[in-house]
């Protein structure tokens, strides 16, 4: 009877576990960032403006509660920064598909370098408090179209075979950030002040336009049939941006899919505190679990990045969504600190994987022409998600505890998935059980 040999036996298992390899490799989507050079630009203008706009974050809060002694003031200033991102996101799409990407950058930038500069003359002249939230919302609304311009621009700087590693990349940034961002942020305000990080902020927002200068005009240039009709107005701009959501059977499940994860962030911002205090780890339990999930998503990005590739859409999300939902409900269970940073970290990389499958979904089968304006109305809505979740939590713990809100929000989750992914086939549209191939 024949049999194989050891080398045999090795020759056949090593294609599967370089396979395997490639597969989980979180380094290959910044790599391929990294080959092409106006992604490099580009995203380095992310690292940079995003990490900033972490340790701003931290700053401002300190500064606040410092002046005040208020946690009132606190959730005021917090509410001030989120808010006009969800009211003028829709807005920033109109003027993402209506002007060139790139001179919408620069000005975003700036502004916001502009905002940064009178926050740090407040800090040190120690002008009334009340105008720190609004020069916080300022900001934020300064921004309002930036998300949908990079987003936009990105099918025009890498081939099609890259984008959905290239989109990986870019929401893997943001779980860097959430690293590095409140370390870099604690270190400047043990070593400097408010001011100074306010101060540091705004230079990375001057970077941030250097680098968007730097980009080339034809991929920076507003889509080909976006100028303004004749009697084009606001609302028929947000209305095309609606309608191109709803012509396609597959994009209202998506960004479900991606509404549901920012609902599971915004809660964990809130039920983390409280995890980590149960597991014994004080104060300090909330930076280890938030750092664990974004470098959960770090980790995770030649993962999400494989599965953008699929040509399916449905099962990558669908194992996302699923894994979201189980690992919230083992949080519920454990009492290892390990096993909860593991879980954690699951969490993640999986809510990071729905958002690049969803956005890569989203930019193969949208018109380039209305892409910002569609874009536009799903960003605030991602947004408004994260800020339901952090205000449910809180009640939902008083009503039920820790736990079940756990488990309730994980079950929650996996009876989206079970719900919003069978499969609708409708005659004469477009299935969302499959993407183009590539």
């Amino acid at each position: 009877m024949p049999t194989t040999t050891h080398k045999e036996q090795t020759d056949h298992a090593r294609p599967l576990a370089h396979r395997l390899a490639a597969v989980l490799n979180p380094a290959r989507p910044f790599l391929v960032a990294l080959h092409r050079r106006n992604l490099r630009r580009l995203f380095a203008g992310l690292v940079v403006s995003q990490a900033g706009d972490w340790l701003y974050n931290l700053a401002l809060l300190a500064f606040v509660y410092e002046r005040t002694g208020s946690t009132t003031w606190v959730g005021v200033t917090t509410a001030a920064r989120i808010l006009p991102e969800v009211v003028l996101g829709p807005i920033g799409g109109v003027l993402a598909d209506r002007h060139d990407r790139r001179v919408v950058m620069i000005c975003a930038d700036v502004l916001r370098a502009v905002s940064m500069a009178a926050l740090a003359l407040l800090a040190l002249t120690g002008g009334p408090v009340v105008l720190a939230p609004v020069l916080a919302a300022l900001c934020t609304a300064a921004g309002a179209a930036y998300p949908q311009c990079v987003v936009a621009v990105l099918p025009r700087l890498v081939d099609e075979a890259d984008l959905p590693a290239a989109n990986a990349a870019r929401v893997g940034i943001t779980g860097l950030c959430i690293v590095a961002g409140p370390l870099i942020g604690a270190a400047l305000l043990l070593l400097g002040s408010s001011a100074a990080t306010f101060a540091v902020n705004g230079a990375s927002f001057l970077f941030g336009a250097v680098i968007a200068a730097s980009l080339p005009r034809e991929a920076m240039a507003r889509p080909g049939h976006a100028g303004r009709e004749p009697q084009a107005t606001l609302r028929t701009d947000l209305a095309t941006g609606w309608h191109a959501l709803r012509e396609h059977a597959d994009a209202l499940p998506i960004v479900g899919a991606d509404l549901v994860s920012s609902a599971v962030y915004g809660a964990l911002t809130v039920l983390f505190v409280l995890l980590g205090q149960r597991l014994g780890l004080g104060a300090a339990g909330y930076a280890y679990l938030l750092s664990a999930f974004g470098a959960g998503g770090v980790l995770g990005a030649g993962v999400a990045g494989r599965a953008a590739a699929s040509d399916r859409t449905r099962g990558p999300l669908l194992a996302a969504v699923a894994a979201t939902g189980l690992a919230l409900m083992l949080l519920a269970a454990t009492g290892s600190v390990v096993v909860a940073v593991v879980l954690a970290a699951g969490v993640g990389a999986a809510t990071l994987t729905t958002e690049v499958v969803a956005d890569t979904a989203l930019q193969r089968s949208l018109d380039p022409a209305v892409f910002a304006r569609a874009y536009g109305l799903v960003v605030p809505a991602c947004v408004a998600g994260i800020a339901g979740g952090a205000l449910l939590a809180p009640a939902c713990v008083a009503l039920i505890g820790l736990d079940a809100t756990l488990i309730v929000t994980g079950l929650l989750v996996l009876a989206y998935g079970a719900v919003g992914f069978l499969p609708r086939p409708q005659p004469g549209r477009s299935t969302w059980l499959t993407q183009p191939s590539a």
